[in-house]
């Protein structure tokens, strides 16, 4: 295994916060960015991918459109009720999103990964009354429609409007009533309101375990997020927008940081087309969740090693480091051909969802690219901490935005417990579920997160790992699964991995299990004994540096991926000992 040098940006704790003008709420956000911005592109989107043309939507223009569809959906009496999206990133998926959150009403993005069953059982316990959809979802629609009849209106994004009959109604027929009338003096949208402390967004989680809840958040929660972020970690030019927009840390620190910013968001149109879009776009900053990160740095060493230049290369690194030292950097010069795989002008990635490992925190920081990880969760709008681009350490997740207070519970001899927020980005609760609410929201206004961590004396965020996934062994001794699975992760023949504990016939967890999911690329002509020896042997190189009770004592072998959430992270239900499909003991 190649021994990395992880090298920490310079410290800079007292540099001062970014200046960010404040927003009273976002109506405010779009008149301030139209008055002093409003030439300048704010989205730009394939209108057809196959034949590269983009439409670019300046400020101005995105500020207008937000005022027609308005003024449409309250000429149809929509405006102070809970509005669905389902759909696949889009144009029309931010446009709707900002036109409700500009309204007295309240959004409520749906996973569209999600089987159609549960996207039904979420528009009936959100009690929406609307539905934005794309035509991926017209059939379903159409055929289910009288099992859902609080919802007054379908309102088609690509609906044509000669199509549109009865509840169905074209987004492009509602928008150029709503243009008729806003040239008609109409400012029954324009002047709508929101109480700063009313729920406007609501947000069905799709965590590793346990049903999905609704996370109420007000409009207050989303600007104090925003507003404080942007202060912690700034933003730059353009953005390609990757992850989806149903997800909090997309829809509010992806696309509401970008216009506050008065940024360009380029809609990704496919997971398929990101590194071609990359090269079309070229962005300087992005939004990823540690997964993509770390296909992406796979790429970039496996192409390096198949030219045969892993030694030159390496080589590089170890000069242009000793050149920092001494105060010359010319990274962006001696990698070029990295940035080109990025468009050529990437700056910075942000990073959320799980911690980066070592590794690739340290090459990203070896050829000029700041890799900012940062930790939140939905119930916080979702952002709760985020290292400072000056004052970055990649073993943490950062410092805390200025708003919050964040008590460390129950702490151990390590400083470790659960971490637990209080401040603007807390959620009001979860919907119609008062007794989940009160298992982690107290009448103090304290959060408990489920996870764990501690902080270090230069106030920088460590995570642990989750609560409910914590090994508590016979010998007393506690392990975090997730410390554990970030080891194995660095062998470059693990794809994924999950550990896990083995209980005896009591009950008890006596040691460590390594489920492992092979990278089946690099045992390509091999046999399986190869594969199972290789594997064997690099956990047995990595046990000799841990403490024993932390070693794992056994290892199976998957020839499938673990079963994931729509968000990407492995469900960790039914893993275990004693349920294993698909699995071969090699020790």
């Amino acid at each position: 295994m190649r021994e990395v040098m992880v090298i920490i940006m310079p410290k800079n704790k007292n540099s001062p916060l970014y200046e960010v003008a404040p927003l009273k709420d976002f109506k405010d956000m779009l008149r301030q960015a139209d008055e002093q911005a409003g030439d300048k592109i704010a989205i730009r989107y394939f209108v057809d991918w196959a034949s590269k043309s983009i439409r670019d939507v300046t400020y101005h223009e995105f500020k207008h459109e937000t005022e027609a569809l308005g003024t449409g959906l309250a000429s149809l009496g929509i405006t102070d009720c809970h509005v669905a999206m389902v759909s696949e990133n889009s144009y029309y998926w931010i446009l709707t999103y900002v036109t409700v959150l500009n309204s007295s009403g309240v959004y409520v993005p749906v996973d569209k990964e999600l089987p159609f069953d549960e996207i039904m059982n979420i528009l009936r316990h959100s009690d929406s009354e609307v539905v934005f959809y794309s035509g991926a979802y017209e059939r379903e629609f159409r055929e289910r429609a009288d099992e859902l009849p609080q919802i007054k209106y379908f309102i088609g994004i690509d609906l044509a409007p000669e199509l549109a009959d009865g509840r169905f109604v074209s987004r492009e027929a509602l928008m150029a009533k709503g243009e008729e009338l806003l040239e008609a003096g109409d400012n029954s949208y324009l002047a709508l309101e929101s109480d700063d402390s009313a729920l406007k967004m609501l947000v069905y989680t799709s965590g590793t375990t346990g049903v999905a809840k609704g996370v109420m958040l007000s409009l207050h929660n989303l600007v104090s997020s925003v507003y404080y972020g942007l202060q912690v970690s700034t933003v730059f030019n353009t953005c390609l927008s990757v992850l989806p927009y149903h997800h909090t840390y997309e829809a509010v620190c992806g696309l509401l940081v970008s216009l506050h910013h008065h940024s360009t968001i380029c809609v990704n149109d496919s997971l398929r087309h990101v590194a071609e879009n990359m090269k079309i776009f070229q962005p300087d900053y992005i939004m990823l969740v540690p997964l993509f990160v770390e296909n992406l740095y796979k790429k970039i060493r496996a192409n390096i090693e198949a030219k045969g230049k892993t030694k030159a290369f390496d080589k590089l690194i170890a000069m242009s480091n000793g050149m920092r030292h001494v105060g010359i950097d010319m990274r962006r010069k001696l990698f070029s051909q990295i940035y080109d795989v990025f468009g050529g002008r990437i700056i910075k990635l942000v990073c959320g969802g799980a911690p980066i490992r070592p590794e690739l925190a340290a090459f990203f920081d070896a050829v000029g690219i700041n890799l900012i990880n940062g930790y939140g969760i939905t119930e916080c709008s979702p952002l709760v901490s985020v290292n400072r681009d000056y004052y970055s350490d990649y073993r943490s997740v950062g410092v805390k935005l200025p708003c919050l207070e964040i008590m460390i519970d129950e702490p151990n001899e390590d400083g470790e417990g659960e971490i637990c927020v209080k401040g603007d980005v807390v959620m009001m609760g979860y919907y119609k579920n008062p007794e989940a609410t009160a298992a982690v929201l107290g009448e103090d206004g304290w959060f408990r997160t489920g996870d764990y961590g501690r902080f270090n004396d230069e106030g920088q965020l460590f995570i642990t790992g989750r609560k409910k996934n914590l090994i508590v062994l016979k010998n007393g001794k506690n392990v975090y699964p997730e410390e554990i699975e970030e080891y194995i992760s660095s062998i470059p023949y693990v794809s994924e991995v999950v550990v896990y504990a083995v209980k005896n016939d009591s009950g008890e967890e006596t040691a460590l299990c390594a489920e492992i999911f092979p990278d089946e690329e690099m045992f390509e002509g091999k046999s399986n004994e190869e594969r199972n020896a290789t594997i064997k042997n690099a956990v047995e190189e990595l046990n000799r540096k841990l403490p024993n009770y932390k070693k794992i004592l056994k290892i199976k072998l998957r020839s499938t991926e673990f079963e994931k959430t729509t968000s990407k992270k492995i469900k960790r239900v039914n893993l275990g000992a004693d349920a294993q499909p698909e699995a071969d003991a090699v020790n």
